[in-house]
């Protein structure tokens, strides 16, 4: 674990010796940051919120108070999560077995949820695991997320569905101007075009996004060849 003096721990919060914390990272009140689990540089960890073991987080990460986030979770880097959002791990939950003796860690497989990066969490929405929360997409608070999140789709309701794209801004992207199927963000100006791998969006400036717009037509220019 990294030394105490390079990351603040608050007085009551509870981070397991075996942890590893990058530097510049805050972990508030109350907090509990369970064994093996790894954070990257400048995260914080708000009151009360859990961090399940060997859970990942890469560096810019803020997990807001009183979410939890089960192992084996994955949180890319710049991932926001919301107060009280809380992420499951577990396929059919039951306290018991058929016969009614208790579960315990060996009884059942943990599945985790995976956020890539600079993906948001709104406050109270639960991420069913098993899934995918795409590269800057945003779920709505109060959504229940019950399959995969294309990149920069914004999801709401229960059980979630796409009702807007966004960019990496947050801001809901408007349709581009030009009759094409490209996207652009009223903030920044970025211009997204779609990926069929994903069926999310992308950078238009990204060079794969490049390669995958389609391609321009020289010949329809007015001169036959």
């Amino acid at each position: 674990m990294s030394s105490p003096s390079n990351y603040r721990v608050a007085p009551g919060a509870d981070v397991d010796e075996r942890a590893r914390i990058g530097e510049g990272s805050s972990i508030w009140h109350l907090a509990q940051i369970r064994e093996d689990a790894e954070l990257g540089e400048h995260c914080v960890v708000g009151r009360g919120a859990y961090i399940g073991t060997g859970v990942r987080m890469g560096d810019g990460c803020k997990v807001q108070n009183y979410a939890l986030v089960y192992e084996p979770a994955v949180l890319e880097a710049g991932v926001f999560v919301g107060p009280a959002a809380v992420f499951t791990n577990d396929h059919f939950p039951r306290a018991v077995n058929p016969d009614l003796s208790p579960k315990s860690a060996t009884d059942w497989e943990p599945v985790g949820v995976t956020c890539r990066e600079g993906a948001s969490i709104g406050a109270r929405a639960v991420c069913v695991a098993p899934v995918t929360i795409g590269a800057w997409a945003m779920v709505a608070a109060g959504a229940t997320v019950v399959k995969d999140v294309p990149p920069h789709a914004l999801v709401a309701g229960v059980p979630a569905r796409r009702i807007a794209w966004v960019g990496r801004s947050g801001e809901p992207l408007q349709p581009a101007s030009d009759g094409t199927d490209a996207w652009v963000c009223p903030v920044t100006g970025e211009w997204y075009i779609p990926d069929e791998t994903t069926g999310g969006l992308q950078l238009a400036s990204d060079p794969a996004a490049e390669a995958a717009a389609p391609a321009k037509d020289d010949t329809k220019d007015g001169h036959d060849s």
